[in-house]
């Protein structure tokens, strides 16, 4: 869409105000859809780590506070 010019003499309108904003607002939605995949992506490897950080980190505290019992049979 082509934004309205505005040549020095002149007084900006607000049409040419609104044209801007939707020219604005229509880059930064596509910015914002490139990136989404990205983003996704990202924070699926990131909460996969952390899941298995803690799965970890919760097995060796486990290991560290058993107690093993034998019994002997006579």
């Amino acid at each position: 869409m082509a934004s309205p010019t505005v040549t020095p003499g002149s007084h900006v309108t607000r049409a040419d105000l609104e044209a801007k904003f939707r020219e604005l607002q229509g880059e930064a939605r596509e910015q914002v859809a490139s990136a989404r995949g990205t983003l996704v992506a990202v924070g699926g490897v990131v909460a996969v780590v952390l899941a298995l950080i803690v799965f970890l980190l919760g097995r060796r505290a486990g290991k560290q506070r058993t107690t093993i019992v034998e019994i002997k049979r006579i």
